[in-house]
């Protein structure tokens, strides 16, 4: 049984027309309760309240008037310490019906309020004697605000606090208070701990990267150890013989850790301090990369490709570990494109034949580590293609003859003559074999330059500044190019149709060639290149 008093406290309602308050007022009351377990017990509560009624503005004036509030609940009791223990803090919560009741004047307009009502809260026991003791409760109450049968009073919820003191007596069977603890017995002497060491952490050991260490140490008992790990004497890691720690930066740092016999902690072995080197991470950093050679100039004579060897180089750090490469060009290809160099070749450049250009290539070169920090660098490469000659299929001439047949005219007016222009002039150089008449080498050029310019019938109609001479006599330096053409005193239905040309008929000829403007790069079979004799061909008009 629970006899109680003490403070009731509801809160303000602030809805509708009206601002209900009930005033705090005193409650008494008491408890009944019975215990059938160690924890738990079911009690019934009865609360009688007083706490007025204040509320505003109902009709043209202020209504306060006496309320008293008797209120009964069911509550199941839940204690923190079982029956025996002096002090048993406990929580509750339940349900009951409460009854607002107006005072006796207040009955002419305001009736009986009825409500369920849920009380939550705990508090604590403290017993005196087997069959005494105190009780202080303190609870919450959660229900529906009393209208009085007051229209203007709107439904809402109404919260409150209970704060009471009461005696709690014992009856049927006295509370039974704990024994005193028997004395404790003696621990038996045991073997110190065997600390062992910190193993682990093998290799290189690297800011940023996770490092592993653990703890040997055993005891003889066979008790379960607990690990408490430092590391420069600040706690790191759990309760575990494995530590895995990520230093965020480089330097010396000393681990150590305390073991303990979780029975017995007063059994405790320090290991350590273990120094390692922790090193810094450097990411890769290109100090250089270089194209050798970086300037290449292409002529005839490598036009199946110059190498360039790219080399890049790198430094990094043990703790980035392998590096890896990948070049790139912007323009052509590249082998061994995955290695600390490369080789580029100019055959894989793309240039306009005859015209002179220069070509800028970049090559880059991107080193990677194992932990995907990346550096970049590039070098530059200058190709120049300088303008170059284009050699068209020699005229071939029968013995001591300078006639320019039909296949030499298809070469000089359906090759030549469409390609000079504003890029290229024309270049003929004579020739004359060893049993033939001196100076025939020049009449062969004057017949052929007339083909080029004689600018009526069928020869073609280039200015005489459009094309050059040059009389190679004998030397037959170059390789004769026949192409199709047969010799001249072949009939024409043969020449046009061309035929095979004897060696001897090789070394009586004109050789034909596209010069760019302006170049001084000449065939190797002209030892000079000289103007055309005006009258000389203009006397020749356009040959038959």
């Amino acid at each position: 049984m629970d006899p109680f008093g003490g403070g009731s406290f509801f809160g303000s309602v602030n809805r509708g027309q009206t601002s209900e308050k009930l005033v705090n007022g005193g409650t008494a009351g008491g408890r009944a309760a019975y215990n059938f377990s160690k924890n738990f017990s079911i009690e019934v509560n009865y609360n009688f309240m007083v706490n007025n009624a204040r509320v505003h503005k109902i009709g043209f004036f202020d209504s306060n008037f006496g309320d008293q509030i008797q209120s009964f609940a069911i509550d199941p009791v839940y204690n923190f310490t079982p029956r025996g223990k002096r002090l048993r803090p406990y929580l509750t919560a339940g349900l009951g019906p409460s009854w607002f009741v107006p005072t006796k004047p207040a009955r002419a307009f305001a009736s009986t309020s009825t409500e369920l009502a849920f009380n939550y809260g705990g508090g604590m026991k403290y017993h005196l004697s087997p069959h005494l003791g105190l009780r202080f409760d303190a609870r919450g109450v959660f229900e529906q605000n009393p209208t009085f049968g007051l229209a203007a009073i709107p439904k809402a919820h109404l919260n409150g606090l209970e704060a009471t003191l009461g005696l709690v007596m014992y009856f049927w069977q006295a509370h039974i208070l704990a024994p005193p603890a028997p004395a404790p017995l003696p621990k038996p002497t045991l073997q110190p701990l065997n600390p062992g060491e910190i193993s682990g952490a093998d290799g290189q050991l690297c800011q940023g990267r996770v490092l592993t260490l653990h703890a040997t140490a055993t005891d003889p008992a066979g008790h379960n150890l607990s690990y408490a790990w430092k590391a420069n004497g600040q706690p790191v890691g759990t309760n575990n013989p494995d530590l895995s720690i990520t230093p965020n930066n480089a330097g010396d740092f000393q681990f150590e850790v305390e073991v303990s016999d979780v029975a017995d902690p007063t059994r405790t072995v320090r290991i350590g301090p273990k120094t390692l080197a922790i090193q810094d991470y450097v990411p890769p950093k290109i100090v250089g990369v270089t194209a050798s050679p970086n300037v290449v100039n292409i002529t005839n004579d490598s036009a199946a490709g110059q190498t360039v060897i790219l080399a890049a180089d790198v430094a990094g750090s043990a703790c980035g570990g392998n590096l890896t490469y990948k070049w790139t060009v912007s323009e052509g290809t590249l082998t061994n494109d995955v290695g600390p160099s490369a080789v580029f070749n100019t055959a894989s450049l793309g240039f306009d034949s005859g015209l002179g250009q220069s070509k800028t290539i970049t090559a880059n070169v991107i080193a990677t580590d194992e932990t995907n920090h990346m550096a970049s660098q590039s070098a530059t490469i200058t190709v120049n293609y300088p303008a170059q000659y284009k050699r068209l299929p020699d005229v071939i001439f029968a013995k001591n003859g300078a006639r320019v047949n039909n296949c030499g005219k298809r070469i000089l007016i359906e090759q030549a003559a469409p390609q000079a222009g504003s890029a290229f002039d024309i270049l003929l150089v004579g020739h004359r074999a060893s049993d033939e008449t001196a100076n025939l080498d020049r009449q062969r050029l004057l017949a052929t330059a007339a083909v080029l310019t004689g600018d009526r019938g069928t020869c073609a109609n280039l200015d005489l500044s459009q094309v050059r001479i040059s009389a190679a006599g004998t030397d037959q330096v170059s390789a004769p190019d026949p192409a199709l053409c047969g010799t001249s005193n072949l009939p024409p239905a043969v020449e046009r149709r061309g035929a095979a040309v004897s060696e001897a008929d090789k070394e009586r000829r004109v050789e034909v060639y596209l010069v760019p403007k302006g170049s001084q790069i000449l065939p190797p079979g002209a030892k000079n290149a000289a103007a055309i004799p005006a009258n000389a061909v203009k006397a020749l008009g356009c040959p038959k």
